[in-house]
């Protein structure tokens, strides 16, 4: 298993709060940080390396 961040980001591009996420591979962690998205962007991070970025449609 692996240890994931998914970052939840304000209007503003700064983080306002950071989710812990252990999976076992990068595709779960997508799943994982896709079903976070609810309208806010999330950004996940493995360590100092982007995975993914999901952006809200304006």
């Amino acid at each position: 298993m692996q240890e994931y961040r998914a970052y939840v980001m304000g209007q503003d591009g700064h983080i306002v709060s950071r989710i812990d996420i252990v999976c076992r591979d990068e595709i779960a962690a997508k799943e994982c940080a896709k079903a976070l998205f609810n309208g806010r962007d999330i950004e996940l991070w493995h360590g100092d390396r982007v995975i993914a970025k999901f952006r809200h449609e304006e």
